[in-house]
């Protein structure tokens, strides 16, 4: 309990409920919502009690609710109107605040929790679409900002992956359908991020073509002996901060080089270092901007 982040800035509560922090202090000042405490040098420091709150006042603003109509509301009554919009409505942000705040407590019973009462109306894949990509884009932002320490980002991260590794194991055991092209999905060496790319590994399999997953960093040298595996083959990987900007096109060329010889075969490639490629770097090569974009192409 003792790696449990208790305090927050007010920077922190900015970035956590996506409120200004000029706002914040209004709010303190007009509606007394929150009671932060003061450091020696007069700086608000707030309790994780205080950022499960705001989280949920912001719920209800988003939702339609003036503030000056919740700040009449006690605690009990804040999370009663959470939990009855929830239950009428989407629960998309209040999940994405829940998994938050399980990460910040490292709460694996209320992560679980949270999962399961989205899958009584969602797909998995409806999940991982609408939340946890959210979630993810909204923890990549909190660690550069410092919000939030790695291993708060690695819990969250490791949670979601054991849930991609169950449902990719339920499609594998569906025989493929579709035999006019097969995919081989790995990650370039030093490059460790593989949620992205796991999931891209799930909706191929889930639409019938037969799929390699090689993993993260792989050598390029070890890639031409994969050629063998079907006549029609698409290499997919995901660069998030690896190969670096300026040797990533180097690393397109020499992808051509050392892998499209003889067979035919294409590149797709994603991920913010992406766009440091020279896009006409070769005509077998295949650039998206985003996961859905790649879905829309299989």
């Amino acid at each position: 309990m003792n790696n449990i982040k208790q305090n927050f800035s007010i920077k922190d509560l900015e970035n956590l409920c996506g409120v200004k922090a000029h706002t914040i202090r209004i709010w303190e000042k007009r509606y007394e919502l929150l009671t932060p405490d003061r450091t020696q040098t007069n700086i608000r420091t707030y309790n994780l009690k205080s950022l499960q709150k705001l989280l949920n006042v912001t719920y209800l603003v988003n939702s339609g609710y003036k503030i000056s109509r919740i700040s009449k509301l006690n605690e009990d009554e804040i999370n009663e109107y959470v939990r009855r919009i929830v239950s009428d409505n989407s629960t998309k942000n209040q999940a994405i605040n829940s998994f938050k705040i399980a990460m910040l407590n490292y709460d694996l019973n209320l992560f679980l929790n949270t999962y399961e009462h989205l899958l009584e109306k969602r797909t998995f894949r409806q999940v991982f679409c609408d939340v946890f990509i959210p979630l993810l884009n909204e923890v990549g932002m909190l660690w550069q900002t410092d919000t939030i320490n790695p291993s708060h980002e690695h819990f969250i991260s490791n949670l979601i992956k054991q849930k991609l590794l169950v449902n990719i194991e339920k499609v594998q055991f569906i025989k493929p359908t579709k035999t006019d092209k097969a995919f081989i999905l790995y990650l370039p060496e030093n490059e460790i991020h593989e949620l992205g790319l796991l999931f891209i590994n799930y909706e191929i399999l889930l639409r019938g073509y037969k799929a390699i997953y090689l993993g993260a960093s792989i050598p390029l040298d070890s890639l031409p002996s994969m050629l063998d595996f079907h006549q029609n083959t698409i290499f997919v990987s995901y660069f998030t901060v690896k190969p670096e900007k300026e040797r990533v096109t180097d690393y397109a060329k020499e992808f051509n080089k050392l892998v499209c010889t003889h067979k035919i075969s294409e590149f797709w490639m994603l991920g913010k270092q992406t766009i440091n490629i020279s896009k006409n770097s070769a005509p077998n090569h295949r650039y998206f901007d985003s996961i859905s974009d790649l879905i829309t192409e299989l």
